[in-house]
């Protein structure tokens, strides 16, 4: 069965006490102190909602964004039009869609932070844009626009606020193009005409207005009033809120600081802040953004007794007793419960209510597998852990498992008395593998392929398994859904949770993403199995296209015990008539075919992610000659290319502090990781040593850094890179296929020991270059002239000079994303930088 096939029973489950727009709850039920209760109270009272639009994961506001999720107490949404998966990594060596996972959860970090909820559309972060139209061209500006008007159907929200303007001046083409989608969303989400396949799931909805938060580039923390036409509303948004305890400087600093890829965690803002909104469209504002709408309980009809309720409840809580307030909490859900459950406002604050009583209760609920992960047909035990902290009455009605039937109990439950219920499980056999949704088809260059339409937007997959937790509570049953999720127990960090997931019975993981052959040598493709279940057995093949040889045809595994791993070997060989193409991995066993590798991209910031791509690897037969064969290199901020320059028959030593303190002449060269002086502080201290090196006749090739800026964990200036002066500016080609003029096509770069041509730059992905070099001293030579369409040619792609014996190379050309992808002209290129000394 597949997810979508699934989705009606696990919303059906998941969504009891929430509208179908909750975000997944992750980890423990948060404890909620009387102070924060207050203000979850006084949000009771409020009946509006905003929708904040932009590009990418860290483009958002957190501040204002803060301000009205817990200030103003509207329901927030924050809809990032990607997951940001073209952007760079700080902290591994992610890329493309892997990084986007990790974006993806550092943003729904950040909102548990901050307090809205977390959309997206489907757009591929397919890298810089210098245009609107390149973007929408790319991602097929009718579908992103169909996700956005989804979303404004199915939030309706009062307010749509635009992080860019729909021009240059949002200095990307991404976040233009995010201002421009909203704008259009905002005209044509109101008519049925639109869209109309949504329509069986979402109503027509017409926004009161769209504005744009308008910022000065560069003085984002500025309080200068913009420059802009128009009635301009400040707001200000660097409030103290006592009941929380913060600022919503403190909270938005601290929200951003979860966007660790990016490097950007920031120091608190304590000090006045004021954001500025600008009317784009709909009705005029005059000094607030919700000026005209009726965010009261008046715009519900036969709401009255609700009204005068929640204004009493509000007045009568107890700070030291929130639990006395649970008797008009369950008056109040049964007075909501009788108005018009088709608003969104009605079913919003029953959920609101439900989650007040529970934390007016100190009610506490989880289940954790005894294992994190299962297969399809397998039987896990579950453990399930109640308490309720006070002396109200509480009763437990009954608990049910998503894939089972309810466990009928009426137990009343005891103060601080914890419940133990042990139970087991069976997932059914045709369960879905936990692969993130909009990865389980590829990727049409600029977007990912989900059809069902009520995946659309949701941050992540709804949960595999969930427990149900039914309680009578004065006289009312209310029913809590939460996801079952794995738990332990850390030595140094304490408990951990780490999502329940669904996986083969079997995966394959090849050593190599890509297998590079210089000639027709024969390479070991080693394979490394691992059992998702006990006693797992089978054969292994690796298919390979027309022209290659792999002996031997088959590998038959065994493994006994659940997470054991197999390594087998292949041999793996080129005729003459050899292909590019892909290597594949196919196990089958008794119950079936899988061809899936497993990758865990684990770090402490986030939940553990597990994904399940295609088991393969890129076959590269290309004419290359290296002659550098001993390479140091010092990693940046993660890439792969130590393993391309393996693949290529270099030797390659990874370089740390107490190497550079050693002897550097044995290395043929010495190439630098991707903003390696932006991220390794240690390397101004060896810049002197790493120029002597060079002037005895070593060669170096620096691969980009970027200008320094406060987003940036190393904040000092940076050395000056090379034997003479030149600066990093933030020039860069985006177009993939631009023409790449040589300049002097007789220098030893483009001739030795392979020559370059046009051809090899054919094939190359996402970018050419970016972070070009600029105002560079005369004894540097320019090797490549290139720009996209209608710009002026640049030169800083990439900079040669001879220094004493040596030779010294900057380069902003991506090799990090070429050499891992197998782009064979990448190869050429790098093989004649890095063996230009010998």
């Amino acid at each position: 069965m597949s997810l979508s096939a699934r989705l009606p029973l696990l919303l059906l489950g998941f969504f009891v006490v929430s509208t179908a727009l909750a975000q997944v709850p992750y980890g423990p039920i948060k404890p909620t102190p009387s102070s924060e209760i207050l203000a979850n109270l006084k949000k009771l009272n409020v009946l509006g909602s905003v929708l904040y639009v932009a590009a990418h994961p860290d483009d958002e506001n957190t501040l204002l964004l803060a301000y009205l999720a817990k200030d103003r107490l509207v329901r927030t949404a924050y809809m990032s039009l990607t997951r940001g998966d073209g952007g760079q990594n700080l902290i591994g060596p992610e890329q493309g869609e892997n990084i986007g996972v990790i974006r993806t959860q550092e943003l729904l970090a950040a909102r548990r932070v901050d307090g809205p909820d977390q959309f997206f559309s489907r757009a591929y972060d397919f890298g810089f844009s210098k245009s609107t139209d390149e973007a929408v061209r790319t991602w097929g500006q009718d579908k992103v626009l169909a996700d956005v008007v989804w979303m404004i159907r199915k939030y309706q929200p009062d307010v749509i606020i635009t992080r860019f303007p729909p021009d240059a001046r949002a200095g990307h083409g991404h976040h233009s193009a995010s201002g421009f989608l909203a704008e259009e969303a905002f005209k044509i989400s109101n008519d049925p005409t639109k869209f109309p396949e949504q329509l069986p799931y979402v109503k027509p909805w017409q926004a009161k207005r769209v504005m744009w938060n308008v910022f000065i580039p560069g003085a984002f923390l500025s309080n200068k009033k913009p420059e802009e036409a128009g009635n301009l509303i400040g707001i200000e948004t660097g409030l103290y809120n006592p009941l929380l305890g913060k600022s919503y400087g403190e909270i938005a600093s601290e929200s951003r600081s979860q966007h660790k890829s990016q490097g950007f965690g920031v120091a608190a803002n304590r000090g006045a802040r004021v954001d500025y909104l600008l009317l784009k469209g709909g009705d005029p504002a005059e000094k607030d953004p919700f000026d005209g709408v009726d965010m009261t309980w008046k715009r519900v009809k036969n709401s009255e007794p609700v009204q005068a309720l929640v204004t009493k409840t509000i007045a009568d809580f107890r700070a030291d007793h929130p639990a006395a307030s649970v008797p008009a909490l369950v008056q109040l859900y049964g007075a909501i419960s009788k108005l018009d459950t088709a608003s969104i406002y009605v079913k919003a604050k029953q959920q609101e209510v439900q989650i007040l009583i529970q934390q007016c209760l100190g009610l506490w609920f989880e289940t954790n597998p005894a294992d994190f992960a299962a297969t399809p047909g397998e039987t896990i035990k579950l453990a399930t852990t109640i308490v309720s902290r006070t002396d109200a009455p509480v009763k437990l009605v009954n608990v049910r498992y998503s894939t089972s039937k309810d466990t009928t109990l009426s137990l009343a439950l005891k103060p601080n008395d914890v419940v133990l219920l042990p139970a087991m499980v069976a997932i059914p056999k045709n369960q879905a593998i936990s692969q993130p949704y909009w990865l389980q088809k590829p990727i049409d260059r600029g977007l990912f392929q989900v059809t069902d339409q009520r995946l659309i937007g949701l941050p992540e997959n709804p949960p595999v398994l969930t427990a149900s937790y039914t309680f009578e509570i004065n006289g009312q049953r209310f029913t809590y859904t939460r996801p079952v999720v794995y738990k332990s127990t850390d030595p140094v960090d304490g408990e951990i949770y780490r999502p329940f997931i669904i996986q083969p019975e079997v995966t394959a993981n090849l050593a190599d993403r890509v297998y590079v052959f210089a000639d027709n040598t024969p390479k070991t493709a080693e394979v490394v199995l691992k059992a998702g279940r006990a006693n797992v057995s089978g054969t292994l093949k690796l298919e390979v296209p027309a022209g290659w040889r792999i002996e031997p045809a088959s590998l038959p595994f065994s493994m006994t015990a659940k997470g054991d791993e197999q390594r087998l070997s292949f041999q793996l060989s080129p005729s003459a008539q050899a292909q590019n193409g892909k290597l594949q991995a196919i196990m089958t066993t008794p119950t079936g075919t899988f061809t899936t590798g497993l990758r865990v991209i684990a770090y402490k910031h986030i939940p553990t992610q597990t994904l399940f791509p295609l088991a393969e690897a890129k076959l590269v037969k290309l004419d290359v000659k290296v002659s550098a064969k001993n390479i140091g290199y010092i990693v940046g901020a993660g890439d792969e290319v130590p393993a391309a320059l393996q693949q290529m028959g270099c030797h390659v030593t990874l370089l740390g502090p107490a190497d550079l303190n050693g002897n550097l002449s044995t290395y043929d060269a010495i190439v630098l990781g991707v903003r390696a002086y932006n991220t390794d502080e240690f390397l101004a201290r060896y810049q002197p040593k790493l120029m002597d090196y060079v002037k005895n006749g070593g060669t170096m090739v620096v691969q980009y850094v970027t200008p320094n800026n406060s987003f940036l964990r190393n904040e000092a200036p940076l050395p000056q890179l090379g034997p003479y002066p030149f600066t990093v500016g933030r020039d860069r080609v985006t177009e993939e296929d631009a023409k790449m003029t040589f300049i002097n096509p007789q220098h030893p770069l483009l001739n030795t020991p392979n020559k370059i041509t046009a051809a090899d730059f054919a094939g190359w992905i996402q970018e050419r270059g970016i972070y070009f070099a600029q105002d560079w001293d005369k004894n540097y030579e320019p090797i490549f002239s290139a720009n996209d369409q209608n710009e002026a040619p640049k030169q800083g792609s990439l900079l040669y000079t001879k220094y004493g014996k040596g030779h010294f190379m900057y380069t902003g050309l991506v090799f990090f994303r070429e050499l891992p992808a197998g782009v064979p002209g990448a190869y050429r290129l790098f093989a004649n930088m890095i063996s230009v000394g010998k």
